[in-house]
Parts: structure tokens; sequence; C-alpha cells
């Protein structure tokens, strides 16, 4: 009685690791032959002899022991070695010396002691192997959108929980001024960091992070989750400002209105999600004038001269268009240069030459507007930028004949000379 009454004690401890997760059922099962085999070494001095059969779905275990059949009383190891009489006693009665036994062992007859013993190594090593786990899947998905529930918030940090009970922690500095959760409600950040000190996996969630800015873009437009509009670069102020530079593979979309959306619709909800952040969206361009120019919108340029090696760029505005190109508290300069990744220093037009210049879109009715925006690509926006330009640049770099080149500065000379 004392051995059935035992029996569903044993599965009933093994059971419970049947249902891990974060575990596959391989590695599961190596880890609990490993630990039965450990205990069943110290009690019998090896586990050699010792075949262990595990069956995860059902939760239970069979252990046997093979055994070389001698002699009655010529036993000397009755770990590895058993008595003739003995083996034909135990289910077998064709044995003979000298053959193997197979001796089934029933593990709950070691008592409560050895079946606890098991009971505690198994935790410890499955313990270690869900964490080990748990850092493998998050470090995989660093840089990922990932949704937690708030469980509680102090004053440096918030813990988030996931579906599966992961702890997710937002420190305060990873979040958006203006942020306040409370308990129960569903926050959405990216995986920034995944650190495993002492088996012990840290998961460091962002929502300041550029890459969070991406994942809800992704998200929200289908052409950037498709694959035929590509996000080339973010700048974001949390909480203040951002810049999106993106850019179309397909020439019947356009990017900037694609992530806009028809009023704003599918640009609203990122704004929302990040406190009323305000999104300027661009058009990408490899060309860094053109860049630089498109980065400092609403300002208009008057011109610029850039240092390639330096990485730095000098840009001439009219007076009343520098308060546009620095923005309020400096944001919009130093969000283009994040952008661009060009120090932008803004100089103030003189009067005489402001009055002098004229915009090249001003010349439409004399030069065709496609020559005008071939010129404007290479940073020549003013008449007085394309007079001063060497005339061979001015044909390679924008990729023009001769004639319409000279033709061009033909007519700009002329409208100085009158």
């Amino acid at each position: 009685m004392a051995k059935k009454e035992e029996t569903p004690n044993m599965v009933e401890q093994f059971a419970e690791f049947k249902e891990l997760k974060n575990i596959d059922k391989a590695t599961m099962i190596n880890v609990l032959e490993e630990s039965f085999r450990n205990v069943l070494a110290k009690m019998f001095g090896t586990d050699e002899n010792l075949d262990v059969i595990l069956n995860p779905d059902k939760g239970d275990v069979q252990i046997f022991q093979n055994l070389t059949v001698v002699p009655d009383g010529a036993v000397e190891d009755p770990n590895l070695q058993i008595s003739l009489s003995d083996a034909r006693a135990d289910n077998d009665p064709e044995a003979e010396v000298g053959e193997e036994h197979t001796k089934e062992i029933f593990f709950e007859k070691f008592g409560r002691r050895a079946i606890l013993t098991l009971r505690q190594t198994l935790q410890s090593k499955i313990l270690d192997l869900q964490k080990s786990a748990v850092y493998a899947k998050f470090k995989e998905l660093e840089g990922e959108l990932v949704s937690g529930e708030v469980y509680q918030t102090w004053s440096r940090e918030t813990l988030l929980l996931d579906d599966d009970k992961n702890e997710l922690l937002l420190p305060k500095s990873e979040s958006i001024p203006g942020d306040f959760f409370r308990k129960g409600e569903t926050v959405r950040a990216v995986i920034a960091n995944v650190d495993n000190k002492n088996n012990n996996p840290k998961i460091t969630v962002s929502r300041t992070n550029n890459e969070f800015l991406r994942r809800l873009f992704e998200l929200e437009v289908p052409e950037i989750h498709d694959g035929l509009i590509s996000i080339r670069a973010i700048a974001r102020i949390p909480g203040e400002r951002a810049k999106i530079a993106v850019e179309s593979y397909d020439d019947r979309i356009d990017p900037v209105g694609a992530c806009v959306g028809v009023k704003g619709s599918r640009i609203h909800g990122i704004v929302h999600e990040l406190r009323n952040e305000n999104i300027d969206v661009i058009n990408y361009t490899a060309n860094p004038s053109l860049f630089i120019q498109r980065a400092l919108s609403p300002a208009k340029i008057t011109s610029i001269r850039i240092d390639e090696e330096e990485k730095k760029a000098e840009v001439i505005l009219r007076p009343e268009e520098v308060s546009l190109a620095i923005g309020k508290n400096g944001l919009n300069i130093k969000l283009a240069s994040m952008l661009t990744g060009y120090v932008i220093d803004v100089y103030r037009d003189t009067e005489e030459t402001v009055e002098e210049d004229i915009y090249l879109d001003e010349f439409k009715d004399e030069i065709d507007e496609w020559v005008i925006e071939a010129l404007k690509n290479i940073g020549c926006l003013t008449a007085k930028n394309v007079l001063n330009a060497p005339r061979e640049m001015l044909i390679e770099d924008a990729d023009l004949e001769e004639d319409t080149v000279d033709n061009v500065i033909n007519i700009l000379k002329a409208e100085f000379e009158d």
C-alpha cells in the first residue's frame, strides 16, 4: 500500500515541470534526466548502468538498473551485480550467470528526502534554464516593440509585465516627459537593452529611443511595413519635436503623404502616443545641400556652403527666415543637425545682398521647370548661386547640356544688368 500511496506523489512532483514556458521539450527532457542521474549517482555511486526514461507529456518517469547476473553468494557490488536466484525471482525465470538483468527501480522507495532533493535540484536547474531562455528571447528582440501592463510605479522607474509575466523596466530617463501611468494600464515601448547579471535577466524598455518612433510608423503605415517606404533617418527630442526622413522605392507613392495619411489620420495616433510630440516628415535625398534645406523647413535658404570633411554646413538666410530656421528654443536647427549629421551654422544675409538676389523659382517663365529643379538639387537656389558657381560644375553636377547652362546664365545676367 505504501508504494501505491507514494507513486502518485512522485508523478505529481514531476508533472508540475511539464507545462514550463520558454523551454523547448528536448532541453527540458535533458535537464530532467540530468537531475535524476545526479541524484541517482549519489545513491548508487554511479549512473553508468542506469536507464532513465522520461515521459514529459504524462509527467512520469521510469528508472531501470542494468545488473550482471552472478552465482548466488558471489555478489560483491549490489549496485552492479545481482545473484542468480534474485534475478530469476525478479520476473526473469530464464536468467543465466553472465547475462545482464534489467531491474526496475522505484524512486519513491528511497523516501521523502530523496524526492525532496530531486525536486530542489530540478527547481534550481529549471529556474536557471528559464532565466537563460528569457534572456535569449529578449536579446533577439532588442529594438522591437513590446506591450506591458503597469504593475508598479516608483519615482525612478515603472515595472511592466508582459503577457508571459516577464518583468520589463521602464526607467524615468527612458520615459517621455509627461508620461503618467496608472496600475493596470497598457504601455508600449521598445526593448532598449537586455542584461544578464548573475543569470538574472534585466529587460530595460524605452519610449524615448528613436527606434520607438520607427516601430510606431511601421505599425501605422503599411507601406513602411511592406518595404515600399524606408525610414532613412530619425531625430527626436522626446515630448517636444521630431524629424523623420523617408524615401519611397515606388515612384507612384508619395512617402510624406503616405506617412501623414489623409487629414493626418496615420500620424495622429503616433503623435498621441508620444504625448503630442510634433513630427515633421520630409523627403530623404542623398544630396547633402538639398537634405539640409529640407531638414531646416519651414525656413527657406538663400545659399549654403558645405564642408564634407568636417561635416559642417554654413547656411545663409534672409533675416525673416532666421528665426524659422532656428525654431523655438533652437529645436528646429538642433533636430536638422541630428537628422543630417552636419553641424549647421546659420548666417543672416545682408539686406543689400537680399535685394540683389532672386530665387530661381521667379524665372519659371523663362527657364524650364526641370532645369530649375536640377539646379536646386545641387544647392543652387538663387540666381547669384548659379552665377557664382563654376560653369563646369553646373554642367557636371546638375547633368545639364552646355547650351542649356549658357542659356540659363545669360538669362540671369540679363536680369541683373537691367
